[in-house]
């Protein structure tokens, strides 16, 4: 068996997207699962394809398990903790939001890794991301 998860797009506009993803774990967990694929995000109004997304706002709620996300590249690297039995929201607007960071082999995407999960634990987490496009 593996756990209940669920990724629905709410918005994907020229600038934004907005991505609610949920959880409800059978003691499995997710190890580095893409959330935020770039390459399915709509195209701007002039047909340039989205490249990479800097994280705007981040709503989330944790049961039992804490939650890592994850700029993916070769060698992924940390874009932002959920804290375990957490609810919180951060907003990163203010400053244009929280670039990639990865190096070799980014791919513009945003995955998720859980830690501390068991049966019955579960995680809410809505995902507001600016678009970013090639010049």
């Amino acid at each position: 068996m593996a756990d209940a998860v669920t990724s629905t797009t709410l918005l994907d506009s020229d600038r934004l997207a907005i991505i609610q993803l949920t959880n409800t774990s059978d003691g499995t967990g997710e190890s580095a699962v893409v959330k935020v694929d770039v390459s399915a995000l709509q195209p701007n109004n002039f047909g340039k394809a989205c490249t990479g997304v800097r994280l705007a706002k981040i709503v989330y709620s944790t049961f039992g398990m804490s939650a890592k996300l994850l700029w993916v590249a070769t060698t992924d690297t940390i874009c932002w903790d959920l804290n375990e039995n957490y609810t919180d929201s951060e907003d990163f607007t203010e400053f244009g939001g929280i670039v990639n960071t990865a190096g070799t082999g980014k791919t513009g995407d945003i995955a998720l890794t859980t830690t501390g999960h068991a049966s019955g634990d579960s995680y809410v987490i809505v995902l507001t991301v600016i678009k970013d496009y090639a010049a």
